[in-house]
C-alpha cells in the first residue's frame, strides 16, 4: 500500500495498480492476490474459510449492537468504531469453548469481554467520569440500572471546553446475534449545570422484557452542552462524548 502525492488524485486500475480513496488519504496498490473460487474450495485454505466465516460472523455482530444503540451512538461515537468493534467481537468469538474453528459464535462465547468497550475514542468514559457509579442487571425482572450518588461536577467530570450543561445517559439492550435483532431501551437526566454545585443522586431503569433468553448490554453515557443566549447546542457536535458498555450479563 503506497500513498498518493501531488495535485492530482487518481482512483480506479491503470494496469497492476489500483487507486482509491479512504479516510487515511488517497491511497494505491498492485492487484494481485489468489482467486476467490480457490480460497473458497482448496484444502489449502481451510483456516482462511474458518477464519472469514467467524471474521463475518464479528462483523454482523458488532452491526447489530451498534444498531441497538444507534440512539446514544449518533452523538458519541468515532470513526472507526465499526472496525474496533469488530476486533473486539472476534476475540469474544474465540472464547467459544463449544463448537469447531469457522463455526464459533457470541452466544458461546464470552460477550463479557465487552465490558468496558469505549465507543468514542475522542471522549473516553473512563477519563471523563470519575463520580462513582453501579450498574445491575436484573435478568427475572428485565432492568437493567445505573445509580450516581451526588457528586460536584467541576470535580468529578472532566468536561470539554465550552460546557456549561450535560446529561448522563444510558441504555439496556437484549441482542439476539443469531436473528440479528434486539430489544432497547434508554434514559437521560435533566440537564445538569456544570459547576461546583452538587448534583442530585441519579437514577435510571432500562426495562426491558422479563427472563430474556438473549445477552444482556448495559451503556453508560455523557452528552455535554453549551448554552448560548438561553439555548442549549450539542457541545462540538458530540464529538467528546462519552459512551462505554459497563456491564453485561451472557448466557
Amino acid at each position: 500500500m503506497a500513498r498518493q502525492k501531488g495535485i492530482i488524485k487518481l482512483k480506479g486500475t491503470i494496469g497492476d495498480i489500483t487507486f482509491y480513496k479512504t479516510k487515511d488519504g488517497h491511497l494505491a496498490r498492485e492487484k494481485g492476490g489468489v482467486e476467490a473460487s480457490r480460497i473458497a474450495n482448496d484444502p489449502a485454505f481451510q483456516r482462511t474459510r474458518e477464519n472469514g466465516a467467524e471474521f463475518g460472523r464479528a462483523g454482523k455482530a458488532g452491526k447489530t449492537l451498534r444498531t441497538a444503540l444507534r440512539g446514544l451512538l449518533l452523538n458519541a461515537s468515532d470513526g472507526k468504531v465499526a472496525s474496533r468493534l469488530t476486533q473486539r467481537m472476534i476475540k469474544v468469538i474465540q472464547a467459544d469453548l463449544v463448537n469447531e474453528r469457522g463455526l464459533r459464535n457470541v452466544i458461546d462465547g464470552e460477550a463479557e469481554l465487552l465490558i468496558g468497550f469505549e465507543f468514542n475514542i475522542s471522549g473516553k468514559l473512563r477519563s471523563s467520569l470519575f463520580a462513582p457509579f453501579v450498574g445491575a442487571i436484573d435478568r427475572v425482572s428485565g432492568v437493567l440500572s445505573i445509580d450516581l450518588a451526588s457528586f460536584v461536577p467541576a470535580n468529578m467530570l472532566a468536561a470539554p471546553g465550552g460546557t456549561t450543561h450535560f446529561k448522563i445517559t444510558s441504555a439496556g439492550t437484549a441482542v439476539n446475534f443469531e436473528l440479528e435483532t434486539f430489544v432497547v431501551a434508554t434514559s437521560e437526566s435533566a440537564l445538569i449545570k456544570w459547576d461546583t454545585s452538587p448534583t442530585v443522586a441519579i437514577h435510571h431503569d432500562n426495562v426491558l422484557e422479563p427472563n430474556s433468553v438473549s445477552p444482556l448490554f448495559l451503556a453508560l453515557g455523557v452528552v455535554y452542552y453549551q448554552e448560548v443566549n438561553g439555548k442549549m447546542y450539542p457541545l462540538k457536535n458530540g464529538s467528546y462524548n462519552p459512551l462505554a458498555l459497563i456491564l453485561i450479563s451472557g448466557l
